[in-house]
């Protein structure tokens, strides 16, 4: 038997692609630790999506992908949309692809890179779960470093999601987030977003809904929180004081279109 070289060093093939929103991001974005992270990991790949910044992103991220075109794609969008329909491109793409697993994750890496092997983990342990969301709970021997202020906040937000959509959630904000990718969870992302700063919970409720009639088991079982082992505050977070009272109104449209019209 003859070995070909040129195959014994290959990378095996990628198994996870992680959407990254990224509007005018050049100061923040740390391409190192990303290009350092897809070397360490050859089975994660990442969509990096240009949501029509106005800085050095767009260059950034090409030179990002032009590095190393198995690790890093690029989407650029003509203009800014907004984060939720700047994940729900990258995703469209990733679950495009012939991956496994696709998620996203917040570009200012506050959940760092090295939680994603874990989101693989419990996807591959566990066969019922489809959707994990990392949960940014401050317990003993983790590292989560969170303002009170956003903490206490993020509690009463929870809560009242959690009423909303009828699903004992934790948190529905951290920007990790991983799935399978399968035609039904595809198919929540096929129509753009009816709210801005709480997609994530429109996605829960998305599942929700589709997931009515018990031809599948019900949303509760297919949805893991994970605890991070480490998260914290970055510095030039685009969430604003006034972001808190919008994501109420959001979270009331979420409840009439989803539950009360039934869509």
């Amino acid at each position: 038997m003859t070995l070909d070289p040129a195959k014994l060093g290959a990378n095996p093939p990628r198994r996870t692609r992680i959407v990254v929103p990224c509007y005018n991001e050049a100061a923040r974005l740390d391409a190192g630790a990303f290009r350092a992270f897809a070397a360490r990991e050859p089975s994660v790949g990442f969509v990096l999506v240009n949501d029509g910044s106005r800085d050095g992103t767009p260059a950034l991220l090409r030179e990002l992908e032009a590095g190393d075109r198995d690790a890093f794609s690029v989407v650029d969008l003509p203009r800014n949309v907004g984060k939720a329909e700047a994940v729900r491109a990258g995703l469209l793409a990733a679950f495009g692809s012939s991956v496994e697993f696709v998620g996203y994750w917040d570009a200012d890496l506050a959940t760092p890179l090295e939680e994603i092997p874990r989101f693989v983990e419990v996807l591959t342990r566990l066969p019922g779960i489809d959707l994990v969301f990392g949960a940014r709970v401050q317990l003993l021997g983790r590292s989560v470093r969170r303002s009170s202020v956003r903490h206490y906040l993020g509690r009463i937000f929870a809560t009242a999601v959690s009423h909303v959509i009828g699903l004992p959630i934790y948190d529905t904000q951290c920007g990790a987030k991983l799935m399978r990718r399968t035609p039904e969870l595809a198919a929540l992302f096929a129509t753009p977003f009816a709210v801005g700063w709480t997609f994530d919970v429109e996605i829960l409720a998305r599942l929700i809904r589709s997931r009515e009639g018990g031809r599948l088991p019900p949303a509760a079982e297919a949805v893991y929180e994970l605890p991070l082992d480490r998260w914290h505050d970055v510095a030039g977070s685009k969430v604003r004081p006034v972001d808190f009272f919008v994501a109420f109104f959001e979270i009331a449209k979420i409840w009439y279109r989803y539950r009360w019209r039934g869509e």
